[in-house]
């Protein structure tokens, strides 16, 4: 019972920690590098790279419940972003 309690109390403290919020989101900028976004998103739960032609492209995704923040970078610098939430259903 208690291990049971203290597993639950981490998860509601982790899940209030989450950075994975719209007003995160709205701090990320055209232009930011991608070390600026790791400081305020951490890690990305996924990212996947591609080079072309001396141009270098990452895709990268933060996860946290029904929130998932989508970012690309090219050459290191965010050029497209995006911020989806499930919506409830009725």
């Amino acid at each position: 019972m208690r291990t049971t309690l203290t597993a639950l109390c981490l998860t509601l403290a982790l899940a209030a920690c989450s950075k994975v919020t719209q007003e995160n989101y709205a701090r990320i900028q055209d232009g930011m590098s991608e070390q600026a976004v790791h400081a305020i998103l951490g890690k990305p739960a996924e990212s996947s790279s591609v080079t072309i032609l001396g141009l270098s492209g990452t895709s990268s995704k933060w996860q946290s419940g029904d929130a998932v923040i989508t970012i690309q970078f090219a050459n290191g610098k965010v050029r497209l972003k995006s911020f989806d939430k499930a919506q409830p259903t009725k």
